[in-house]
């Protein structure tokens, strides 16, 4: 007799692409089509949490800067959650110069949070 497998809920993680697809200003269509996958496919993944392809799946997480780690081990702080990945991602679009005023302002935020903590 076979062991009943537990199956994982992708829900969250559909979710989160949906969010990261429409922070970038992407259609589903406009992502399907690079994705080369059928619109309604997508659709599902992103809110019934339809289980994927490992190299949908793949792709869908590298072009989002999806930390998956937060899904996979919710217990489990991640290096580096989504939201950095997705800062992370921003800031290899930036010149020289456009980040030097991003660290000058990030220098500037922890400054100000020094003089609030004395």
């Amino acid at each position: 007799m076979r062991k009943k497998e537990k199956t994982y809920d992708f829900r969250a993680l559909g979710q989160a692409i949906k969010e990261a697809r429409i922070k970038q200003g992407i259609t589903r269509e406009q992502l399907a089509e690079k994705l080369d996958m059928v619109d309604r496919y997508l659709a599902n993944i992103e809110n019934a949490g339809q289980h994927t392809s490992l190299q949908y799946f793949y792709e869908l997480t590298t072009m989002f800067y999806i930390s998956i780690d937060q899904y996979f081990y919710p217990n489990v702080e991640p290096l580096k959650n989504t939201q950095r990945r997705q800062i992370d991602g921003l800031l290899d679009n930036l010149t020289e110069k456009e980040l030097i005023i991003v660290e000058s302002t990030i220098t500037g935020i922890l400054k100000a949070r020094e003089k609030e903590n004395e």
